[in-house]
């Protein structure tokens, strides 16, 4: 558990390219964005709990149901950018952690959060974020993004390629990536100053920019798994995943 305030921010937009107005979309005849809110609010290490958009739309139907929301810039590239403003807009301090919870997650463990925010316990840990064991057919998806690990459980490197990779041809042991982040408000804000690294672009994946800048990672290995909604079709799967929760 953290010992600093412990802020856990959900970024949400309705323009996508796979998806246009995925926040508010019904899932079980409420907004996705009802979902990942009130999956996030039961994590008990979460001191505050808001929503952050750039869409009136979506800061609306929100206020409709009583859930806490930040309106932020419409100027943003990713959603960690929206974060660090509605972060500054809580007016969070240095070092203060900062959990940024993916707005397209409505079957969300409420344990992945506090898994995330445990190692801010230690002062000397700046970012956190989780992973889970897959298979070797799940590790040569590139759109499953792979981690390797340190003994130390700090973030060797991340990637869309097999890694590692069996030279031998056996290896049963892939670390699977999700995508939850946790930060220092200071490090958060660090990051954001930076240029987008060389990695980072060849990868396309954002995290690379702290390791190529010695900002290091703590990975928490988790149980559970991310189930995210990235097209239309995906709405009945996670559907029937809550279904089979309840």
């Amino acid at each position: 558990m953290a010992t600093n305030p412990c802020y856990g921010i959900i970024p949400v937009r309705y323009h996508s390219s796979r998806f246009p107005g995925k926040p508010l979309t019904p899932i079980l005849g409420k907004p996705m964005f009802w979902h990942v809110y009130h999956r996030a609010a039961q994590c008990p290490d979460l001191n505050k709990t808001v929503l952050a958009t750039d869409d009136a739309r979506i800061f609306a139907a929100a206020k409709a149901y009583d859930i806490p929301i930040l309106m932020t810039s419409a100027g943003h590239t990713c959603g960690t950018e929206r974060v660090l403003e509605a972060a500054t807009l809580l007016q969070a301090e240095d070092d203060a952690v900062i959990l940024n919870i993916q707005g397209d997650e409505p079957a969300l463990n409420p344990a992945m959060l506090s898994q995330l925010s445990a190692p801010f316990s230690n002062p000397q840990t700046l970012v956190t974020t989780l992973a889970h064991k897959i298979s070797r057919e799940e590790a040569v998806n590139p759109n499953q993004v792979k981690v390797v690990i340190s003994n130390s459980q700090q973030a060797l490197y991340f990637s869309r390629a097999q890694i590692p990779f069996p030279r031998d041809g056996h290896n049963d042991s892939y670390w699977g990536h999700i995508g939850l982040y946790g930060f220092r408000m200071k490090t958060l804000r660090e990051f954001m100053a930076l240029d987008h690294s060389f990695l980072e672009k060849q990868e396309k994946l954002e995290q690379l920019r702290l390791l190529e800048n010695n900002i290091p990672i703590h990975v928490v290995i988790t149980e559970h798994q991310g189930y995210g909604v990235d097209r239309p079709e995906d709405v009945a799967i996670v559907e029937a995943l809550i279904q089979n929760q309840q």
